[in-house]
């Protein structure tokens, strides 16, 4: 048996240490190419790695790498964002709004939308002071800003008012947080940065087409792990930003489970991969309006839902129009990172699991027709791929379920109050 050769132990020895070489300038060129195809068998071709081989500006090398389509993925700079570019969306279910006194180090920076369920009717809101730049939106102004004919079909009440919110908004960002969660407190008693966070899920790219088993390689901590295409660290636009929250979770057949609490952070975020649907909570959300504003409604509602959360469809039916349309467009979802403390009590959120399986049996519907549904290559803008979606619910659902119908005909109206209103801009 031969013994190795004098190359062949130098370029072991190299791999071994391959991850802390900082500089190969100096290395001959047959010794180089050797090393970077040593480099890529090994499968130790990190980013890190990757750069070192570039920066010797070797045309062999550069060559290889422009061949195999692999891209450095620029650390990206958060922009500077202005607090102007920010809105945070409340709907007001109960006239007092004491809540946001826990959120005033929080929010007082951002303008706020106050949208006040209409069936306050004539009940004066009680917002604590600290908060300099507010709206409040009532039944009023619903009416005279879309029409009564059109409110009839959009139905801004209960959970679906903070809808109203989206449509007013000029901002790019809007954050909505639900009226019975506080912000989570650090080890300090500090109130931790929800914005904040939501804002850099945002302006950070996603990474929707291959899995990244450090979750999202952007966050300070992670990185892309070993195998990753380099041809996709770049990302694309994050669209939509999905927080968690502690205390009651939305279970289906909640009274089974009134107990149950999450204590827990899990300081991590995922992007939702490309194909697959999840169910959107609109308890703690953020999106960029200007990308995917529209797709911001559900329409579905079913008969006897109240104001609690979990006995209502309307997020898990937005959630899949929305991840319907991302996927057409190619953008993101993120979902994690940040939470929020819910504080309403599990306990009068009781519900028959008859009532659930309704909604349940519903989904079993609703679930693969969006799993299966291709929208045309002529749907370029949100608002277009609604209406497709909006066809497509009418041609494959409209027969199983009159709720189906009805949610088509509430989001063809919204689509278009939407561009109406957005057009004045």
């Amino acid at each position: 048996m031969r013994p190795p050769s004098l190359l062949s132990l130098t370029i072991a020895s190299a791999l071994a240490h391959i991850t802390d070489i900082v500089d190969l300038t100096d290395i001959p060129d047959f010794l180089l190419i050797e090393l970077f195809l040593g480099t890529l068998r090994a499968g130790k071709l990190t980013e890190k790695v990757l750069k070192v081989f570039i920066a010797t500006g070797n045309p062999h090398i550069l060559s290889f790498i422009e061949s195999l389509g692999i891209k450095i993925a620029l650390t990206p700079i958060l922009p500077t964002l202005k607090d102007d570019e920010v809105d945070i969306v409340i709907t007001a279910l109960k006239p007092d709004l004491g809540f946001l006194e826990e959120w005033r180090p929080v929010f007082s920076r951002f303008h706020l939308i106050i949208v006040k369920d209409p069936d306050l009717l004539d009940a004066d809101l009680k917002i604590p002071p600290g908060f300099p730049s507010l709206d409040v939106y009532n039944q009023s102004d619903m009416e005279s800003l879309v029409g009564k004919k059109a409110l009839s079909l959009l139905q801004f009440t209960g959970f679906s008012a903070r809808y109203f919110g989206y449509l007013v908004s000029r901002r790019r960002y809007i954050i909505f947080i639900d009226a019975d969660c506080i912000p989570v407190r650090d080890d300090l008693g500090h109130p931790m940065d929800v914005v904040n966070q939501h804002l850099v899920n945002l302006t950070t790219p996603a990474t929707p087409f291959f899995f990244n088993t450090l979750y999202d390689p952007y966050i300070k901590g992670s990185d892309f792990v070993r195998g990753y295409p380099f041809s996709l660290r770049c990302g694309v636009d994050c669209a939509v930003s999905c927080g968690l929250w502690l205390n009651t979770p939305d279970c289906d057949a909640s009274v089974l489970k009134s107990g149950k609490r999450i204590e827990r952070i899990a300081d991590a975020v995922i992007t939702v991969p490309k194909g697959t649907m999840f169910a959107l909570s609109g308890v703690n959300v953020a999106f960029n309006r200007e990308l995917i504003g529209p797709a911001l409604f559900s329409g579905l509602v079913l008969a006897g839902e109240g104001k609690v959360r979990h006995k209502t469809m309307e997020d898990i039916w937005c959630g899949m129009c929305v991840k319907t349309v991302c996927d057409h467009l190619g953008y993101g979802v993120k979902s994690g990172a940040p939470y929020v403390q819910r504080c309403v009590d599990g306990a009068t959120e009781q519900e028959s699991p008859e009532c659930t399986m309704v909604a349940a049996n519903l989904l079993e519907v609703a679930v693969p027709f969006f799993q299966s549904i291709r929208l045309p290559r002529t749907a370029i803008s949100t608002e277009a791929c609604m209406l497709e979606i909006v066809k497509l619910v009418r041609e494959k659902l409209g027969h199983a379920d009159s709720s189906f119908a009805r949610a088509a005909d509430s989001m063809e109206e919204w689509v278009g109050v939407w561009r109406s209103l957005h057009a004045k801009l």
